[in-house]
């Protein structure tokens, strides 16, 4: 039985007003750095340069990750997904570095902060243009199981908090004029995403290892199976994981030996759609099998 898809036509949507979006804090933030020489700021504009380049290529991804099934992809694309994630999470740790550089380097030479109401305001117009955004992203991404969309709106979440941080570090220099506050910050900042960046890396390597699906999900399969087991029907070598927005379950059903073909396929076409309505988009494949026969996997001849 073939899984309903899930129309991803709104995932690119947002993903391309992330770009522009992107271009516009960029814009914004340069300013704000140009007019006030804020080190803080001009992490902050860096930070946004890397959000452009993230949106960017999640899009490419998502649009991959939606081509159908070819001769060398016969299982489709889903995947392509978590190269996004990983490569937007390398991205971060790389601005992290050179923030975290440059914040040194005016650690050691403090500069004085000029023009500084412009250069907030431009801060807090960016920052609540990516705010809004963020909330928008990290939505559609549990609505769409999208890894690129995920990854995108944690790093414009963590660019709000980044330019929060900035608003704050430049307010007190402002009036106890330390300015060692501004690289101090500065530094802070690239602590914070750097282990966003992490986290980003360590989610997309996950799923390309095919990760189980979640706890809750899996008790929701269990669930549905418990409707249909029998004294005379059991189901066994369970297996579930993801790929992308996409979910699998692969298993073993067990039934008696006599029951006609016809029979047997018509239990398994049932427990395949009580499956896939209970956990949308997921595409579950059932091995029939005897229910004195068991199958073995773990034959160590397998292993050579």
């Amino acid at each position: 039985m073939t899984a309903p898809r899930i129309a991803p036509v709104q995932v690119p949507t947002y993903l391309k007003l992330s770009v522009a979006v992107a271009l516009a804090t960029i814009a914004m933030k340069t300013a704000a750095w140009w007019f006030t020489g804020s080190v803080s700021l001009l992490s902050d504009a860096l930070e946004s340069l890397v959000n452009l380049a993230g949106a960017l290529f999640a899009l490419a991804m998502v649009l991959l990750a939606a081509a159908p099934p070819d001769e060398e992809h016969p299982y489709g694309h889903h995947k392509a997904e978590y190269f996004s994630g990983g490569f937007e999470g390398l991205l971060i740790l790389g601005a992290a570095v050179g923030i975290a550089l440059a914040a040194l380097q005016r650690l050691l030479d403090p500069q004085p902060v000029e023009a500084l109401g412009l250069g907030l305001v431009l801060a807090i117009v960016s920052s609540a243009l990516n705010g809004g955004l963020a909330w928008a992203l990290l939505r559609a991404a549990r609505q769409h199981r999208s890894m690129a969309l995920e990854a995108d709106g944690r790093h414009l979440l963590t660019d709000v908090w980044t330019s929060a941080g900035v608003v704050v570090a430049l307010v007190a220099v402002h009036w106890t004029g330390w300015l060692w506050l501004d690289p101090l910050v500065a530094l802070a900042m690239a602590a914070n995403i750097g282990r966003e960046g992490l986290k980003l890396v360590r989610a997309a390597a996950d799923g390309l290892m095919d990760h189980a699906l979640e706890p809750e999900v899996c008790a929701e399969i269990e669930t549905v199976l418990e409707g249909f087991r029998h004294a005379t029907i059991r189901f066994d070598h369970l297996h579930t994981r993801r790929a992308g927005s996409r979910r699998y379950v692969d298993l073993h059903m067990h039934m008696p030996a006599d029951w006609t073909l016809r029979r047997a396929a018509a239990l398994r076409g049932a427990v395949e759609q009580a499956l896939m309505a209970a956990v949308p988009g997921l595409r579950a494949s059932i091995q029939l099998l005897p229910a004195d026969v068991e199958a073995h996997f773990d034959d160590p001849r397998d292993l050579k």
